[in-house]
């Protein structure tokens, strides 16, 4: 009786000191998440500090008003002692079948104008022609076994040398980053951080002015494809209600045209 006791009180102190974490990753005082959650600031510190166990029901209730991405939802799950609520399937999966053939559609439709389909480290599980067009005479080791866009983007043999605004969009992409890894208890994601913060940034002749000035309405990426600089706003889209970790970790990335000159090269030159 004694070790039983003793195992769910350390697997109460375990999900609590989680749940402790994300609450005050999310800046939120035990009150505050106590009103979110129809509860009390006596349970909650209860709970945090391993004094009281919360029931399944609880656990996802505090994930949800915290915030907690559906993977961490799992693992506070298991730390509490239950099953895993969110199932993985892996995307290659037959149930997947319609979402995977409503991605390809969706990014195909949106050509000639890049799009691609990135899972939670930004390893590139589909791209269309538009990318594809971008990504000429890249070197093999970037493409195979499978692209990362973090790494095509700003990787010294990668597309880095090709951004005229290089500076300015890489430090768009660390500060994302970051704001993901703030977000996700993500070690591979933070692993790939730090491998890309730490390329060597190439000379791409920045702060050069275009032919014609345009006024941008926001930071755009500014391309050099064929001799012509191409610029382009990017726009990131996920999942609503996602009930699969896999699902609620996919994110379809479109590339704007930001000018007209961009939007009349791409439909002569892909067609």
């Amino acid at each position: 009786m004694t070790a039983l006791v003793s195992a769910t009180a350390s697997t109460a102190q375990g999900v609590g000191q989680l749940l402790r974490a994300w609450r005050v990753r999310r800046r939120i005082s035990q009150l505050e998440l106590a009103l979110r959650a129809d509860s009390s600031a006596r349970h909650i510190s209860f709970i945090e500090t391993g004094r009281a166990r919360p029931s399944e029901e609880m656990v996802l209730r505090l994930a949800e008003r915290l915030d907690v991405p559906m993977r961490e939802r799992n693992a506070l799950l298991l730390a509490a002692g239950y099953a895993p609520h969110y199932p993985e399937t892996p995307l290659d999966d037959p149930s997947l079948d319609a979402l995977r053939a409503g991605m390809e559609r969706l990014i195909r439709g949106y050509e000639p104008y890049p799009a691609l389909v990135v899972d939670a480290t930004y390893d590139v599980l589909a791209a269309n022609r538009g990318i594809l067009m971008l990504m000429e005479g890249l070197p093999e080791h970037l493409l195979t076994p499978r692209p990362n866009a973090m790494r095509l983007a700003l990787h010294p043999e990668g597309l880095a040398p090709r951004i005229r605004n290089l500076r300015e969009w890489r430090g768009h992409l660390l500060e994302q980053m970051q704001r993901q890894i703030a977000l996700h208890r993500s070690p591979p994601l933070r692993a790939l951080y730090e491998e890309v913060a730490a390329y060597p940034v190439p000379d791409t002749g920045a702060g050069q002015e275009p032919d014609e000035p345009v006024p941008y309405f926001a930071l755009p990426l500014m391309l050099e494809h064929e001799g012509r600089t191409l610029s382009f706003i990017s726009s990131i889209s996920t999942f609503n209600t996602p009930m699969d970790v896999t699902v609620a970790e996919l994110a379809i990335e479109t590339l704007l045209p930001a000018d007209p000159a961009t939007v009349k090269y791409l439909q002569t030159f892909v067609s």
